[in-house]
């Protein structure tokens, strides 16, 4: 079994690293490095289809791309890009699941979202209706905002985009900015060639990251204490600043699309972590689980095991891994102990050892559990393990998602004694020990709380605990 696991192991990382599209297909293979002068600086219409290796979907989509790339040929261009390899561009467009088809049209920075079918009649059908749309409008004077982006004559764009930046307002622009700053020190005599290429990347990376990174420019023949605050040596030299951080040295090409691609690593790096959902119904289990490679689950203990700072103190744990491992596409939920006994049965948690915490991926059905410590390190190693494509696996109990109860979400609060969790606890007791009946409980109303003074312990029977 630990041998079929590991060729398991070994196959899903030959696959993830894999891509679904080769050199002799008509789709173009599109990357960071060739998206900006394929896609953006093109007067084509252009399709182009956001994948992971490893996503079932993804492979059924490969046959019927294919041949719509082949049909389109000349028309319209057919691309893929591997999100999974280069999440950058797919963070970039929004891209939250797989697969997702983009329309890039008269307004490259504003794809559209393709909601059709996936057959290659329906592809070719929709890229031929935006062909349609985009003919009516230019030949109707529009032509999309795109003109800016092109690199005619040596490049183009909004010198306004570049933030001239001075001794006096340095600190307050870019140290204390929480936005990302790639800043050039130019000298008048010497820099003229990156001048057009920095001003065209400062608007593109405008549009591209919402604001989020930005592009400016010390005038260091002016500004002399700046450059030599920075220990600029030589001109031009291109810093990038994070807030709190010391800044470090671009060390790519000096083009534009070299600048955004740049600009767009240092964006997907600075976006927000993925959200942490607590498990209430079917759909949020079921939706996070299918739309991500996988997605990582932590039974907590009962609220009235931890109150609410322990609590807290998982939940700060899980955002913390989240945020450190937000570039790669899961998804993190989790769910009180015995609130989603058939999800624990599922995993193998079966009632004790919390906290615990559990990997699916649900196109597998595979599942690979926590072993070590609940803790920042233990859980490194462990999703550092899974990234890679090592660690033992088991089949999901039952080859499908379990039943979901759909529960309230957790108050914040402590937990208080009722009934309800009294009923809760025997539950499980019962299921840990399948011999034992279940208790009847008498029929009190659920939202009221019962004092345990009131409870004479002694009528239980032994045999009950």
């Amino acid at each position: 079994m630990r041998a079929f696991l590991g060729v398991l192991a070994c196959s899903l990382t030959v696959l993830s690293v894999h891509g679904l599209y080769s050199a002799s297909d008509d789709v173009v293979e599109l990357n960071p490095s060739n998206f900006n002068s394929e896609v953006i600086q093109s007067d084509s219409l252009w399709l182009v289809e956001f994948y992971a290796p490893w996503c079932g979907h993804c492979k059924n989509l490969a046959p019927e791309w294919k041949k719509a790339a082949m049909a389109l040929k000349g028309i319209v261009k057919v691309g893929a890009v591997d999100a999974d390899q280069h999440n950058s561009l797919g963070g970039q467009y929004g891209v939250r699941g797989f697969p997702s088809i983009k329309i890039f049209g008269a307004n490259k920075h504003k794809p559209e979202d393709y909601q059709g079918g996936r057959s290659s009649q329906a592809i070719v059908d929709a890229a031929l209706n935006a062909l349609r749309s985009l003919v009516k409008d230019r030949l109707g004077g529009k032509t999309g905002g795109t003109d800016y982006g092109k690199q005619s004559g040596g490049g183009a764009g909004n010198k306004k985009d570049v933030v001239e930046l001075t001794d006096d307002n340095f600190d307050r622009t870019v140290l204390d900015s929480d936005d990302v700053w790639m800043v050039e020190f130019f000298y008048l005599t010497c820099c003229g060639i990156l001048e057009p290429e920095w001003t065209a990347a400062a608007t593109e990376v405008k549009e591209q990251t919402k604001g989020k990174v930005k592009l400016g420019a010390v005038d260091a023949t002016v500004h002399q204490g700046l450059a030599s605050r920075y220990g600029i040596r030589g001109f031009p030299t291109i810093k990038v600043f994070r807030k709190g951080e010391e800044p470090e040295d671009y060390q790519g090409g000096r083009t534009r699309s070299d600048i955004v691609a740049r600009a767009m690593d240092l964006y997907s790096d600075n976006i927000p972590p993925p959200e942490l959902q607590e498990i209430l119904n079917e759909d949020v289990l079921k939706k996070t689980c299918e739309d991500y490679q996988l997605c990582i689950i932590s039974v907590l203990p009962h609220i009235l095991d931890t109150g609410a700072s322990g609590r807290n103190s998982y939940l700060e744990v899980m955002r913390m891994m989240a945020d450190k491992y937000k570039k790669k596409t899961w998804g993190w939920l989790w769910t009180e102990a015995g609130a989603q006994m058939d999800l624990e049965s599922s995993l193998g948690i079966g009632g004790f050892g919390y906290p615990a915490m559990a990997a699916i991926n649900a196109r597998k059905m595979k599942f690979a559990l926590l072993r070590g410590s609940f803790s920042e390190t233990g859980i490194h190693e462990f999703l550092r393990e899974l990234s890679v494509g090592r660690g033992s696996t088991a089949t999901v109990g039952g080859g499908a998602l379990p039943k979901i109860n759909t529960v309230e979400p957790w108050d914040g609060k402590d937990g208080v004694v009722s009934i309800e969790n009294s009923v809760r606890v025997h539950r499980c007791l019962s299921l840990l020990f399948s011999n034992t009946p279940f208790l009847a409980f008498p029929q009190l109303p659920m939202e009221d709380d019962i004092d345990l003074s009131d409870v004479d312990l002694d009528d239980l029977e032994k045999d009950e605990l």
